[in-house]
C-alpha cells in the first residue's frame, strides 16, 4: 500500500535528469517560489515562439494594408529579332511588302515596359482584410498570455512537487533510522539472550528495513526529478546547486473568496474569452471581404512602354504600333472586376460556417468556464479540509510511533506492534504530503482558471 502511494505520487512530478552533486565550487542559487515563476517567465522559449507568431500575424496586417499602396510593375529585356531595311511598302511606295519570312540577318532588341497603378476604391475588401488581420493579432497576443499563465502552472507544479518529494525522503530518513536502532538492540538481545523478542522479530525487521530503504530510493529519485525539471524551466545550469527558500512544503492560503465573484472575474478576465471576441470579428470581416469579392476594383495610375532594336527602321505610320522601335506613356483610370463565381460562394460559405462555429464555442465557453472555475473552487475546499485532518492525523500517528518505539525498547511490545506502527505513521505523513501537494495545485489552478496568472 505504500508502495502505491508512493507511485501515485512519483506519477504526477515532472521528468528530469539526475542531481548534480555540489562541492564547494560549486555556484549555488537560492529561489523562492516567485522567483523561480519570474526566471521562467524571462527563458521558456515557448513564449518567445508565441511571440514571434505575433510579429507574423502583424505580418499579415502590413500586407492586407499594403494593398492599398501605389503598385509599379516593370518589365524590361534584352534579346534579338530579325534585321529590316525599309519602311511598311516595297520599293514602289504602294505595294505592301510580302518578305516577312526572309532572313536578312539579326539586330539587339531592348523593350522596357511599365505601369504604376493606385487603387482608389475597392468596396471594402481592403479595409475588411485588415479588420481581420487584427483580429488575428489580438488573438495571437492572448495566446502568449495563455503560455505563460502555462508556464507558471509548470514551474509550481516542479516546485511544489519537489518539495513534497524531499519531505517524503526526509520521512523515510526518519523511519530508517528508527527501524535501524530497533533492528541493531534485537540483534543485541537475540546475543545476549536477553529481552522477549524471537528469531521473527529479527526477520520483520529486516524486512521492514528493506521496504523503507526501497521507498527511500524511489524519493530521492523523485526529488532529482522534480529539482531537474525546476532547473530547465528556469533557464538554470544543471552545473548550479539550487535552493529553495521554503524549507518544507506547507499548506498555502485558502482563497476566501466567493464561487460567484471567482466566475465572474474568469468570464471577465480569461484570455480565451478576448480570443473569442476578437475571433468573432475577425471572421465577421473575413464573410464581409469574401462577399465584397465580386465587387470591382477602381484605379488609376500609368502605363507605358518603350523598345529599341537599332538594325530595323523604324516605321513612321502613327496609325501602326512598332513593337521595336517605339515608345510612349498615358495616364489612365480604370475598373477592374474578377469573377469566379463558384470560387467566391464558397470562400463566403465556408466563412459563414467558421463564424457559426466560432458562434456556438463562444456559447459553450460562457458555460465551460464557470464550470471549471467551480470544479477547482470545491476541489480546493476538499482538499483544504483533507489536509487539516490529516495534519492532525500525522501528529498522532508520529505520538503513536514514538509510543510504540519506546515501549519496544523497554520491552513492553513485540516487533510487529512496532512495525504497524512504522507502517501507520508512513502511510499517515506520505498521504498529508501528497494531499498538500495537490491542495497547493488545486489553489493554483483556481488561479489560472480565473485568469490571475495573465
Amino acid at each position: 500500500m505504500v508502495a502505491k502511494r508512493l507511485w501515485c505520487f512519483i506519477a504526477v512530478s515532472i521528468a528530469g535528469s539526475s542531481l548534480v552533486c555540489a562541492d564547494e565550487s560549486t555556484p549555488t542559487t537560492s529561489l523562492s517560489l516567485d522567483d523561480a515563476v519570474e526566471r521562467a517567465l524571462e527563458s521558456d522559449p515557448r513564449i518567445d515562439e508565441r511571440q514571434r507568431l505575433v510579429d507574423a500575424a502583424r505580418a499579415l496586417l502590413q500586407k492586407a494594408e499594403g494593398s492599398d499602396d501605389t503598385r509599379v510593375d516593370v518589365n524590361a529585356f534584352v534579346g534579338l529579332t530579325t534585321k529590316i531595311d525599309g519602311g511598311f511598302f516595297a520599293a514602289d511606295g504602294t505595294t505592301p511588302r510580302a518578305d516577312k519570312h526572309e532572313y536578312s540577318g539579326v539586330t539587339s532588341w531592348s523593350s522596357v515596359r511599365f505601369s504604376i497603378i493606385k487603387p482608389l476604391y475597392t468596396f471594402g475588401k481592403i479595409g475588411h482584410f485588415a479588420d481581420a488581420a487584427k483580429g488575428n493579432i489580438a488573438v495571437k497576443q492572448e495566446d502568449v498570455r495563455i503560455q505563460r499563465a502555462d508556464t507558471v502552472i509548470d514551474v509550481t507544479r516542479a516546485y511544489y512537487g519537489y518539495l513534497a518529494a524531499r519531505d517524503t525522503r526526509y520521512l523515510f530518513e526518519d523511519v530508517e533510522g528508527r527501524v535501524q536502532k530497533a533492528l541493531k538492540l534485537v540483534e543485541r538481545w537475540l546475543e545476549n539472550d536477553s529481552g522477549d523478542v524471537r528469531q521473527a522479530d529479527l526477520y520483520a525487521l529486516q524486512s521492514g528495513l528493506a521496504l523503507v530503504r526501497r521507498y527511500y530510493a524511489k524519493a530521492e529519485s523523485v526529488e532529482a526529478i522534480a529539482l531537474a525539471g525546476l532547473k530547465m524551466l528556469t533557464g538554470i545550469g544543471s552545473d548550479v546547486e539550487l535552493e529553495l527558500a521554503d524549507s518544507r512544503i506547507r499548506p498555502v492560503d485558502l482563497p476566501l473568496e466567493t464561487l460567484e465573484a471567482l466566475q465572474h472575474r474568469a468570464l471577465e478576465r480569461r484570455p480565451e474569452m478576448m480570443q473569442l471576441e476578437a475571433g468573432l470579428q475577425a471572421r465577421r470581416s473575413l464573410v464581409a471581404a469574401h462577399r465584397s469579392a465580386n465587387l470591382p476594383n477602381i484605379y488609376a495610375g500609368i502605363a507605358g512602354a518603350a523598345s529599341y532594336a537599332p538594325r530595323r527602321d523604324k516605321l513612321e505610320n502613327p496609325h501602326v504600333y512598332d513593337p521595336f522601335n517605339d515608345y510612349g506613356a498615358t495616364p489612365l483610370i480604370g475598373i477592374k472586376w474578377d469573377w469566379a463565381d463558384g470560387v467566391q460562394a464558397a470562400e463566403v460559405a465556408g466563412a459563414n460556417a467558421e463564424l457559426a462555429a466560432l458562434v456556438e464555442r463562444s456559447s459553450f465557453a460562457q458555460q465551460g468556464i464557470p464550470f471549471q472555475v467551480a470544479e477547482q473552487y470545491y476541489n480546493v475546499q476538499g482538499h483544504y479540509k483533507a489536509v487539516t485532518e490529516l495534519k492532525q492525523g500525522s501528529r498522532s500517528a508520529r505520538r503513536w510511533m514514538v509510543s510504540r518505539y519506546v515501549d519496544f525498547e523497554a520491552g513492553l511490545e513485540d516487533s510487529e506492534a512496532v512495525m504497524a506502527a512504522f507502517q501507520g505513521y508512513v502511510l499517515v505523513y506520505s498521504d498529508y504530503l501528497m494531499a498538500v501537494n495537490d491542495y497547493n495545485m488545486h489553489v493554483a489552478q483556481l488561479r489560472y482558471v480565473t485568469g490571475d496568472y495573465l
